[in-house]
C-alpha cells in the first residue's frame, strides 16, 4: 500500500494554542471522532469539495478532497516530478513561482531536500509528529495563496511545454491537464484556509 495523504485547513485560535506538543494528537482524536461522520464509509467525499465535521469540531477543521486521487501521495509526487521534467523550459518568472508553489507544499526540489512543516507548528519529536506531511501556519498560507494565485493566472502558458518535455502516456499526472487539477485544488484549499486565516495541515495515516 501506498503513501496517503489527507488535507485539512484548520482554525489556528483552536490548535495555535495548545502547545506544539500537543497539537497533532488534538487534532487526530478530533478528526477520528466518531460523532464528526468522516467515517461512514457508505457516504464517500464528493472529489473537489470540503467535507465539514459534525459534532463539537465542526468549527475546527474542513478536510478537502483531490480530484482524481483517491487519497494517495502519488499523484503530488508524481507532479514534482513532472516539474522537474518541464521546469526548465518554462519561462523564468513562472518557473520562480512555480517552483516557490510547490517547496511550499508538495515538492522536495532538486536536491530532494525541501521541508514541508513550519518549524514550531508541531513537536520535533518524530515519535510525536509521525505522518505529519505538511504543516502550514496561516502566515505561510497567506504566502503560498498569494504565490498559487499568480501561477494560477500564467499556468496555461506552460501547456505546450508540458506536453513535449513531461507528458507520459500513462501513470499519475500523465498529462498537463491533471496536473493543472492538481494545481488548482491546492489553490482551492490554500485561498480558502487564508480567507479564513487558519492554517493547511497534511497528514498520512
Amino acid at each position: 500500500m501506498g503513501l496517503d495523504i489527507t488535507v485539512l485547513i484548520v482554525d489556528w485560535a483552536w490548535l495555535g494554542e495548545t502547545p506544539p506538543r500537543e497539537r497533532l494528537s488534538l487534532l487526530r482524536d478530533a478528526w477520528y471522532a466518531d460523532d464528526t461522520g468522516l467515517w461512514d464509509h457508505d457516504a464517500p467525499g464528493a472529489e473537489g469539495a470540503w467535507e465539514r465535521p459534525r459534532g463539537p469540531h465542526s468549527d475546527s477543521f474542513d478536510v478537502y478532497e483531490f480530484r482524481g486521487t483517491l487519497g494517495s501521495f502519488k499523484p503530488h509526487f508524481r507532479a514534482g516530478e513532472r516539474w522537474e521534467s518541464v521546469r526548465e523550459h518554462a519561462d523564468p518568472p513562472l518557473r520562480a513561482e512555480v517552483d516557490t508553489l510547490l517547496l511550499g507544499l508538495i515538492w522536495g526540489g532538486l536536491d530532494g531536500e525541501a521541508e514541508h512543516v513550519d518549524p514550531g507548528f508541531f513537536c520535533d519529536d518524530p515519535a510525536v509528529s509521525y505522518g505529519v506531511l505538511l504543516a502550514r501556519s496561516p502566515d505561510s498560507v497567506r504566502d503560498l495563496a498569494a504565490t498559487s494565485e499568480r501561477v494560477r493566472a500564467r499556468l496555461g502558458g506552460l501547456r505546450g511545454s508540458y506536453d513535449e518535455h513531461a507528458a507520459v502516456p500513462r501513470g499519475w499526472v500523465g498529462d498537463f491537464d491533471q496536473f493543472a487539477v492538481l494545481l488548482d485544488d491546492w489553490d482551492r484549499v490554500l485561498s480558502e484556509a487564508a480567507r479564513r486565516g487558519w492554517g493547511v495541515v497534511g497528514l498520512s495515516e
